[in-house]
């Protein structure tokens, strides 16, 4: 699969493999002074050990870019779907990883 972008026609091409995505419920995100790691993790219910299934590498001016572009594309999700619910945890996704359950 080929994709054209008119503004200066830069051919994408996106694989099969690539294009079928890889599913992610938690992302990871360090920082140097020259580059922002984006971790992408996926939880999964009942498994105390969780994996990297991607590392993506950004120059600060590309994350930039990519953090504009995501809240943008949030905006329009937003205006046609209304809000998007955040997460009471601070992002984790509430999986119980088999220990005790606290009780009050």
């Amino acid at each position: 699969m080929e994709e054209n972008i008119n503004q200066g026609q830069i051919n994408i091409e996106l694989s099969e493999e690539i294009g079928e995505g890889i599913y992610s419920n938690l992302a990871i995100i360090t920082h140097s002074q020259a580059e922002f790691i984006v971790d992408f993790v996926k939880l999964m219910p009942g498994v105390p050990k969780a994996k990297v299934k991607s590392r993506i590498i950004l120059t600060p001016e590309h994350a930039k870019r990519l953090y504009k572009a995501l809240q943008d594309n949030i905006r329009k999700f937003e205006s046609m779907n209304g809000p998007i619910k955040d997460s009471p945890e601070g992002g984790v996704p509430p999986f119980s990883f088999g220990g005790p359950k606290a009780e009050a």
